[in-house]
């Protein structure tokens, strides 16, 4: 797959995310997210309506922080923050979707407490290149 694509991949994932996690517009997510969306994410109910309920449902102080993204053919994963939705600690989370016809058809995740600076034994932080206030 060349280049070109694969950018264009990043860029639809990351309008995706925005669309629902910051703007939460759920009429303009749905050109993103395929009605057939399968789910294998653990927090998260089956189906498209799984995803958007819960992000209806959170407070709307809830904020998605994009970071590294890599696309491998038709996945992309992101590494990101989620904030604001209402846990003691922010959540790191390596997000894996597959695209097909330009939409995300499929999601899997990989989620992690955000470590403080005391808590971290690499001193490093996990996200970006500062710990999170």
């Amino acid at each position: 797959m060349n280049q070109r694509i694969q950018a264009s991949n990043k860029a639809l994932v990351l309008e995706a995310f925005e669309t629902l996690f910051n703007k939460r517009d759920y009429a303009g997510a749905e050109r993103f997210w395929s009605p057939n969306y399968i789910q294998h994410s653990a927090h998260i109910a089956p189906g498209r309506e799984g995803l958007f309920d819960l992000i209806k449902s959170l407070p709307p102080t809830l904020k998605y922080e994009p970071g590294l993204i890599l696309a491998e053919g038709d996945f992309i994963i992101v590494h990101g923050r989620f904030s604001g939705f209402g846990a003691p600690v922010n959540w790191i989370a390596a997000d894996i979707v597959r695209l097909q016809d330009g939409m995300l058809v499929e999601h899997w995740d990989v989620i992690q407490d955000e470590a403080t600076r005391e808590q971290s034994k690499s001193g490093r932080p996990m996200f970006g290149d500062e710990f999170a206030t």
